[in-house]
């Protein structure tokens, strides 16, 4: 699950803040239901609005698409068919590492 981002905590927190007083003012109550009540409301509208806000998506820098495609010329084409999206998805290139033999000595904790 991805990270909230500020916008979604700033825009969720007013609308419980604001529906939570809306409420409580228009409707006038003093008992504690009602009071819980409106709580529940706002916090249950201030969750819609955070969750419906869009995700900000990023942007892929000049020639990266055009580098990755010709690269991996078919790796476009079976994202496309496992996600149906067609968006094109950004793989690391592999890291050169040690040899199994030069670390089959070494010990696996920090010291």
């Amino acid at each position: 699950m991805p990270r909230p981002t500020a916008a979604q905590l700033v825009y969720g927190s007013a609308t419980v803040v604001c529906t939570t007083l809306a409420l409580l003012l228009l409707s006038g109550t003093e008992s504690g239901l009602g009071v819980a009540l409106a709580g529940a409301t706002g916090l249950a509208l201030g969750l819609l609005v955070a969750v419906r806000l869009p995700q900000p998506q990023p942007q892929p820098r000049p020639g990266q698409s055009a580098r990755l495609h010709a690269a991996h010329p078919g790796a476009a084409v079976a994202h496309r068919a496992v996600d149906g999206t067609g968006a094109r998805h950004r793989v690391p290139a592999a890291r050169p590492s040690q040899r199994a033999d030069q670390r089959a000595g070494e010990h696996s904790l920090r010291r």
